[in-house]
């Protein structure tokens, strides 16, 4: 596994729609576990391959620390529910803003061994799934944000 350069804003990668995987590869397993090792080292709680420069349907999410989740050519199939709050992004680094998200998502992906699953995710695993899989479509949470976007500590102190 190996730390990967996280791409920030500005990068013309982040701005690409990505591309489905079709089967498992050995790449494609290092590619995800490459994920998981850069988020955790960003102490962040989601990651997409374009972050790192990849232009595939892949994200990685753990929102607790202990649920690491991987999703593969995932869609929201279901929402529903409104919550706001401050959100960063690890390829904005030192930004944050106010989004409106759904409080609740069901989202439909491939597994690691490329079966399909279903999750669901409320409140902060919700905003977190959305917010990965925007990056998959070339979006930022910034073109989202309510008002200014805050440099982090400014926010922390509200």
């Amino acid at each position: 596994m190996a730390v990967r350069n996280v791409r920030t804003i500005g990068d013309d990668v982040l701005d690409k729609e990505c591309r489905p995987v079709e089967k498992m590869t050995p790449h494609i397993d290092e590619l995800i576990n490459d994920m998981f090792e850069t988020m955790y080292d960003s102490n962040g709680v989601g990651l997409a391959a374009p972050q790192i420069g990849v232009l595939k349907r892949i994200v990685v999410i753990d929102v607790t620390g202990e649920d690491p989740i991987c999703l593969i050519n995932p869609r929201i199939v279901e929402s529903s529910g409104e919550q706001s709050g401050y959100e960063g992004c690890l390829s904005v680094p030192g930004k944050t803003g106010i989004v409106t998200r759904p409080s609740y998502v069901k989202c439909a992906a491939l597994d690691r061994e490329m079966n399909p699953i279903e999750i669901e995710g409320t409140e902060l695993l919700a905003r977190c799934i959305c917010h990965e899989l925007d990056h998959l479509d070339g979006k930022l949470y910034v073109d989202l944000v309510e008002g200014d976007l805050l440099d982090t500590e400014t926010a922390s102190n509200d």
